[in-house]
């Protein structure tokens, strides 16, 4: 909701600054005060051209900022974020226009283009009075407003989710009349590099195995070497390390009956003796395994150069390789069994059209019957509201085909007067009746817009009396699902306001002031009486506005 509005140097406005509250707010005040002003602040937030006159003279520039609190909003945060700004609960808009002409805005302090503010803006904002900043003009909007008058969120849910399948089979069935031109040629390139690769057989870790034993055969010479070497020494030689270490245990063991201690270390000495000739036998078998075959180094060379020429052509290592091979395989299957596929598609796609088709009908069927309803209650909405001779319909259009939102096109449709033809509502030239409409599709359908602050101007031209009270109630029960801000004439509408401002103008140093005044109790009263008896108040005038003000609050 709107929080704080503050506009400088604007018209007549010096510096303006008004704090909103939820509910229902209204604005009051002698004609030509400056209520139209701040309305014009307001058609600058929302992406008015901006004028070189509404900057107040002898400014260089003027500025209009308004501050949002989007807490629990979070359809409106998401909007913005998807436009590419960050925004958290809190929301500044600013306008400002220089004295030639030029103006810039603002979100949240970044630059935003005035084709990026009014879609935007629009989401928060909706001015009833003024028709390019009224969200229920649009006619996108009209499918919207009946579809959640009706209640028919889970009828639409259910035709979406069929539609979409029914498009995801029509796109996979054009893909493949896509790829049907080409498929021969396709699968004559698919099959020469499968073969290709299935005519080298890969194996997993191959290349690896070979890479080792490339090395062992390149360095045979050196391993043969030092194993016999390891193996003379060890065990064979003259004078070997094993056959010194037995004859030494042997001397150890006859002298171990005089002393047990070297019977110890004859022990020890014989551990390691085992050990040793365990260690010759692994070196003598080693060397028997050591092989110097000719051609085996070139036959694992030409392999290597085989697996490096399909790596450069298809893939860094041979795991990627048979990775894309089985691709391949996967694909030439689809493209051999294609006609097989797009039969079966197209037995699913008839299937899935016939069941968007009836899901379509039977969201059709419940809009009717909505927009009957929607018509009824509206027409009793408007008669409390002096149009008693107003009509409204919901025009249907059939689709040349479905859409994701149903198999209609719908427009709201209105006549002001009896025996006039049904327009468009977007055609409707009266301001006051327009925004009566407005009030008495908001009451009717208060979820339907989901707007969070509804300015309503004009909403009072040309009733009165009863009619009047009517307005101003409706108003109040409005306000309980939306802040609403009215510009008024009438007490009887004023009355049934939450929060009542003032707005006055002043003479200072010679130069005209427009200020905003929040009046508590007592000023309500005297503001209403003004209100009741024009310049002169009296005390019977003040006794009916406080009767005014005490009888719409309790209703």
């Amino acid at each position: 909701m709107l929080i704080n509005l503050t506009i400088t140097n604007f018209a007549i406005i010096d510096r303006l600054e008004v704090q909103f509250d939820e509910g229902f707010n209204v604005l009051t005040g002698e004609t030509g005060a400056g209520k139209s002003i701040i309305l014009d602040a307001f058609g600058l937030l929302l992406g008015d051209r901006a004028r070189p006159d509404l900057v107040r003279a002898g400014a260089s520039e003027a500025t209009v900022e308004a501050l949002f609190d989007l807490t629990g909003r979070d359809d409106i945060l998401q909007a913005f974020t998807a436009a590419g700004f960050a925004v958290d609960n809190e929301l500044v808009l600013r306008r400002i226009v220089q004295s030639g002409g030029r103006s810039r805005a603002y979100v949240n302090g970044n630059l935003v283009t005035l084709a990026q503010l009014q879609p935007l803006s629009e989401l928060l904002v909706t001015v009833c009075g003024q028709h390019e900043h009224q969200s229920l003009l649009q006619r996108n909007v009209h499918l919207t407003v009946l579809d959640r008058f009706g209640n028919l969120d889970e009828h639409l849910r259910l035709y979406r989710e069929s539609y979409g399948l029914m498009q995801k089979i029509v796109q996979q069935l054009e893909c493949l009349e896509v790829a049907e031109r080409d498929r021969q040629q396709r699968l004559d390139f698919l099959r020469h590099q499968a073969d290709e690769i299935n005519s080298v057989q890969l194996l997993p870790g191959e290349e690896e195995e070979l890479l080792a034993e490339r090395l062992l055969l390149q360095s045979a010479e050196r391993l043969a070497g030092v194993t016999r070497g390891g193996y003379e020494a060890l065990y064979e030689g003259h004078g070997a390390v094993c056959e010194v270490l037995g004859v030494l245990v042997s001397e150890l063991k006859s002298v171990g009956e005089v002393d047990p201690e070297l019977a110890e270390l004859a022990e020890t000495v014989q551990r390691g003796l085992f050990e040793l000739e365990d260690v010759s036998l692994r070196l003598r078998s080693y060397l028997g395994r050591i092989a110097f075959e000719p051609n085996r180094l070139e036959v694992i060379e030409e392999r290597l150069a085989i697996l490096t020429r399909l790596k450069r052509k298809y893939a860094p290592s041979v795991v990627e390789i048979l990775v894309l091979l089985e691709a391949f395989e996967q694909e030439i299957t689809e493209l051999e069994n294609a006609q097989e596929t797009r039969d079966n598609l197209s037995e699913e796609l008839i299937a899935s059209a016939a069941e968007s088709r009836a899901l379509g009908e039977s969201l059709s069927a419940v809009r009717k019957q909505a927009a009957q309803a929607l018509e009824e209650g509206l027409l009793e909405e408007l008669a409390a509201l002096a149009m008693p001779g107003a009509s409204f319909g919901v025009a249907f259009t059939e689709l040349d085909s479905p859409g994701p939102d149903g198999h209609e096109r719908i427009e709201f449709m209105v006549s002001s007067n009896p025996g006039e033809p049904l327009m468009p509502l977007a055609k409707v030239a009266s301001g006051g009746e327009l925004s009566r409409m407005m009030l008495a599709l908001k009451r009717l359908a208060p979820e339907a817009d989901s707007v969070p602050t509804v300015i309503f101007d004009e909403v009072d031209a040309g009733i009165g009396g009863a009619a009047a009270t009517a307005v101003g109630r409706k108003l109040q029960v409005v306000s309980r699902t939306s802040q609403i801000l009215c510009v008024t004439h009438l007490p009887q509408v004023a009355a049934f306001a939450d929060h009542h401002h003032r707005v006055v103008k002043r003479e200072l140093d010679g130069r005209t002031l427009t200020a905003v005044e929040h009046l508590g109790n007592g000023e309500r009263v005297q503001e209403m009486a003004r209100m009741l008896g024009g310049a002169t108040v009296t005390e019977q005038t003040l006794l009916h506005a406080k009767e005014l003000v005490s009888t719409s609050s309790a209703s």
